[in-house]
């Protein structure tokens, strides 16, 4: 699986906070999460970590969804999300 790059998610050049940029960023830490608690399956306080940044991602798409229809299917198509 190749990496995605968040800039092509970018609405303008230095795009930090734009509800597309915190979902790809927080794919990143969800997979990151999810590796480090498959090594480590007594660490509690990371799989707490992991849900909240699964139900955080949850909600920005909910938002796009309801909002930015478009927006949310690019989203969803380029960070392989949902089957």
């Amino acid at each position: 699986k190749e990496k995605m790059n968040k800039k092509e998610l970018a609405i303008h050049e230095k795009d930090t906070g734009s509800s597309e940029i915190q979902i790809a960023q927080l794919t990143d830490k969800i997979e990151i999460l999810s590796n480090h608690i498959k090594k480590f399956k007594k660490d509690k306080h990371s799989s707490v970590g992991l849900l909240k940044a699964v139900n955080k991602r949850k909600k920005l798409l909910d938002y796009l969804k309801k909002n930015r229809i478009d927006s949310y299917k690019n989203v969803i198509s380029k960070l392989n999300l949902r089957k």
